[in-house]
């Protein structure tokens, strides 16, 4: 499988949330060698999106001449876009929310009713790909914390997408943490070797995978530098 990997973060490599992507992978290709690539958004020059929706009138042609024109034929050619990023203000990283919005390209501006919803005509066709969101959040919790995001990511794609939501990220980085985030690596292993199976992960094994590693209230304690 061609797998395009969008790492949002701005630590690059070192990031908290690359730490879960990585593992992933690590179980997909426990089942399959995979063909992966990853693109640190934050070394792209990509522009803001202007709304000026020319891309979507004139076959996909966008106003701005920057990395962004490779990234989507690169979009194209792949068959599993993952979106690994930290949550930021319950939502994507700046950098990464402007490639998102510079995808519009890829759609014209013609709509049409799928369901109970509009959404616009494809000017490609980017049907075989897959969508995999790996979200990690500094919060000791998942809940009332990755809900915008998870919500953004379904209207996005609403076809062929799956979610992982991970808090207490910040503790992958951390080598004291090894006791209870090697087990969570393993967890998320498995689910890459799910997923690189059957194209799904147990339901389970996702909530398994967004509750906390330690009690929340040591964790908060922990940050907050108040543990005895």
């Amino acid at each position: 499988m061609k797998i395009l990997i969008f790492n949002g973060s701005p630590k690059r490599e070192k990031s908290d949330t690359m730490r879960i992507t990585r593992a992933f992978l690590d179980g997909m290709n426990e089942v399959a060698e995979n063909e992966t690539r990853v693109i640190d958004v934050i070394d792209k020059h990509i522009e803001y999106c202007t709304g000026c929706f020319a891309c979507m009138r004139n076959g996909g042609d966008c106003i701005h001449h920057d990395d962004m024109r490779g990234i989507l034929e690169e979009i194209l050619d792949s068959e599993l876009l993952i979106w690994s990023y930290p949550l930021y203000c319950y939502g994507m990283p700046a950098p990464l929310k402007a490639l998102l919005d510079r995808t519009l390209p890829l759609s014209s501006m013609a709509m049409r009713k799928v369901g109970d919803r509009y959404e616009h005509v494809g000017q490609a066709d980017f049907s075989r790909l897959k969508y995999l969101m790996i979200c990690g959040c500094g919060f000791p919790n998942s809940r009332h914390n990755f809900e915008p995001a998870v919500m953004q990511f379904v209207r996005c794609f609403p076809n062929g997408h799956t979610m992982i939501t991970v808090p207490e990220s910040p503790m992958f980085n951390a080598p004291e943490a090894a006791v209870v985030t090697e087990p969570r690596l393993a967890l998320i292993r498995k689910a890459g070797r799910q997923y690189a199976g059957s194209g799904t992960i147990d339901e389970e094994l996702l909530k398994e995978i967004a509750s906390p590693m330690i009690p929340e209230e040591q964790y908060a304690q922990i940050v907050n530098g108040t543990v005895n």
